[in-house]
């Protein structure tokens, strides 16, 4: 098989996962930096799903296990591919998508590599090839965790929504850097916001740390990088699956793969069960509101008071907190849009696939 071959029959391996991988010019350029030649070989035929050495040593049977194991190790440092290892259980190794995945990787540690720096304009220039709207193909796989001090009624907050509790629930936690600010400052594009607030919850956690791409946590610091992310105004997306929490990402309107789809008016963010609203008598149309929306929902009138376009509005709340009045808050939206057992998020991402 051609090189130029190869790496076309990979873009399509990848583009058959729940978040995939339209084949663009910037997109093959981004295979051939991550994955050399022999490590995309391997690649094209590596399932998604945690497979043992003993499952892959049948799906590679020109290759001795040995030889096997040393190429996924490359991949895996790498950040091509997931490796693990269960209490009592055999360490297994999967094909990382591009989210959350290789897109991200490189970027993960922090650390200006050469490798970061070719990767970071092809990735951004990937958003407008056909990945921003990949991202917002069906059903959102990212959705929006309200402020919770934002919310006018406290008794209103739904369990789902509660930050604080879903990271009390988790049994290991890691900090990498935001790799889209981090890919932004190569660009000489950053923005003022923090970036090492990427939090990973459970294996993939696990995974980053062992691989030197981000750092353990307490539960008790990663409830205390969520909250300096509410005083920055930076958005909070999590998985948009019921019971699960893998990733909690910190997102600003300025470089945010998912806020820049959203921004071009592409579905990529499910929205909390939430919606500013605006007491007029009260607000002072100082634009504070309207600064914070990473969207451009609140805008200040002609009469001096901040309006909210709650259909444009995410819900994420940070418009409230930095309000001097007190005038702006979230209320709840007319019926429910809770997150989604896995099964059925993988049906309605998929169904447009098969």
């Amino acid at each position: 098989m051609e090189k130029s071959e190869l790496y076309e029959a990979l873009a399509g391996h990848l583009d058959q996962n729940v978040v995939g991988a339209p084949l663009t010019e910037s997109f093959l350029k981004i295979l051939d930096i991550s994955f050399p030649v022999q490590e995309a070989q391997i690649a094209l035929k590596l399932p998604f799903g945690n497979q043992t050495m003993a499952q892959l040593a049948a799906l590679y049977p020109d290759k001795t296990t040995d030889a096997l194991e040393e190429i996924l190790k490359r991949m895996v440092k790498r950040g091509t591919v997931y490796t693990g290892q269960p209490p009592g259980r055999e360490r297994v190794y999967r094909l990382l998508p591009t989210v959350v995945g290789f897109a991200e990787t490189p970027f993960w540690s922090g650390k200006d590599t050469p490798e970061a720096r070719a990767l970071a304009p092809l990735w951004f220039k990937y958003r407008n090839e056909g990945f921003a709207a990949e991202l917002a193909r069906g059903t959102p796989v990212m959705r929006v965790i309200p402020v919770e001090t934002a919310v006018k009624d406290a008794s209103q907050i739904l369990p789902f929504d509660i930050l604080k509790e879903k990271v009390e629930g988790t049994n290991y936690s890691a900090v990498a850097y935001c790799p889209c600010r981090q890919g932004a400052r190569y660009l000489g594009k950053g923005c003022d916001h923090s970036d090492e607030n990427c939090l990973h919850f459970g294996s993939m956690a696990r995974y980053i740390v062992e691989q030197g791409m981000g750092r353990e946590i307490t539960k008790e610091e990663a409830i205390a990088i969520l909250k300096k992310a509410d005083e920055e105004g930076l958005v909070h997306t999590c998985d948009n699956i019921e019971g699960h929490l893998g990733t909690i990402c910190s997102c600003c309107g300025c470089n945010c793969v998912f806020l820049h789809a959203v921004k071009k008016g592409l579905n990529a963010l499910s929205p909390s069960n939430y919606a500013a609203l605006v007491d007029g008598d009260t607000c002072a149309g100082c634009g504070t509101c309207e600064d914070r929306c990473p969207v451009g929902a609140v805008a200040v009138t002609e009469e001096d008071t901040a309006s909210v376009n709650q259909a444009l509005c995410l819900g994420c709340g940070i418009c409230a907190p930095a309000c001097p009045t007190g005038s702006i808050g979230l209320v709840r939206r007319e019926g429910l849009n809770p997150p989604l057992d896995v099964g059925t998020l993988f049906n309605l991402r998929m169904g447009g696939k098969m």
